[in-house]
């Protein structure tokens, strides 16, 4: 149903800087995605908050996004209010980071390690922003937000209140959040860390980010890692890969398994579908050639996700967010 007259006066009264018809390929790592009807950059929590308040009082469909590393979005686009958290402030006081939503990981990374706090070299590896990291609970090279996040101060939808919910009520589980399954506005929060040496830190941090350029497809256009590694309570769980192929003791052990590594032993590295790519450097991330569709995308990720059941009835889940489908 398409948004009537009356709601988009409404909205435009409310949010005089929105813009029309914006294409979201703009505003994408995948450069993919058709236009938001109507579209709302946020650059205080008030914002976030108000143009929220104003799409569910108006009866309209609203997406929030913050970087928009790991979205693809439909071809035809988001017929509702699109609204980008760009509240990008952050602090460090002692041991203590405060950030707004909209805050760049990678960035806050690396200003945490300056500052001589360790715990959060990791997230230089993050793309997108802070907010996105919570929504997830975004990791890497052994690290997850929820190792560092002390509080998330939230707008919940339910009853329109600003709450602020401990680590332990964030329900913080692989990839995955108490706000993923609770309507929320994630619009900051607290992370605390332990001091320790600059220079060390720096160093490790560095580190990291010259293994990220090495080893993934930075100068590409793509989403990131698009599947959840797959994570198993028991071996009985992978009998049949453990049938098919040699899996390396290293993933029994921490019960978890690379998801480009089951997609490139599917024979799928390198194969290309239009635009879309599974990419030669790492085969948990699909790259577009610039000419890709999200249909093709979506194609190939269908693709990715049969052959990896059918050869080793292992299922995977994506990381990346649809929009618009």
């Amino acid at each position: 149903m398409s948004l009537t007259p009356e709601q988009i006066q409404t909205i435009k009264t409310a949010l005089p800087s929105l813009t029309e018809n914006e294409p979201m390929a703009k505003h994408t790592n995948f450069r993919i995605g058709g236009p938001a009807r109507l579209y709302f950059v946020a650059q205080m929590a008030d914002d976030l908050t108000k143009a929220v308040q104003t799409a569910v009082e108006t009866g309209i469909p609203w997406f929030v996004f913050g970087g928009g590393s790991n979205l693809l979005v439909s071809d035809k686009g988001f017929d509702g209010l699109v609204i980008q958290a760009a509240n990008r402030g952050f602090s460090i006081e002692d041991t203590k980071v405060v950030c707004e939503a909209g805050a760049i990981t990678a960035l806050v990374a690396r200003k945490i390690a300056e500052a001589g706090l360790i715990g959060y070299e990791w997230a230089v590896g993050i793309p997108g922003t802070i907010g996105g990291s919570i929504f997830g609970n975004a990791g890497c090279y052994g690290g997850e937000t929820k190792d560092v996040v002390a509080s998330v101060d939230a707008y919940r939808i339910a009853d329109g209140e600003r709450v602020t919910y401990s680590n332990e009520e964030c329900r913080f589980g692989y990839r995955d959040s108490f706000f993923k399954h609770e309507q929320h506005v994630i619009l900051g929060c607290t992370m605390e860390f332990t001091p320790g040496d600059s220079a060390m830190t720096v160093a490790k941090l560095n580190e990291i980010n010259a293994k990220r350029k090495d080893g993934q497809p930075l100068g590409e256009s793509s989403a990131g890692c698009l599947f959840k590694n797959f994570a198993f309570k028991d071996e009985r769980e992978i009998e049949k890969l453990k049938r098919e192929v040699d899996v390396p003791q290293e993933m029994i052990g921490a019960k978890r398994i690379p998801a480009g590594w089951l997609v490139e032993r599917c024979g799928l590295k390198g194969h290309k579908l239009g635009g879309v790519e599974v990419s030669s450097r790492h085969a948990n991330f699909l790259v577009n050639d610039g000419t890709a569709s999200a249909d093709q995308v979506a194609q190939l990720v269908s693709l990715c996700q049969m052959k990896v059941r059918d050869q080793f009835g292992v299922s995977l889940q994506t990381e990346v967010q649809f929009v618009g489908f």
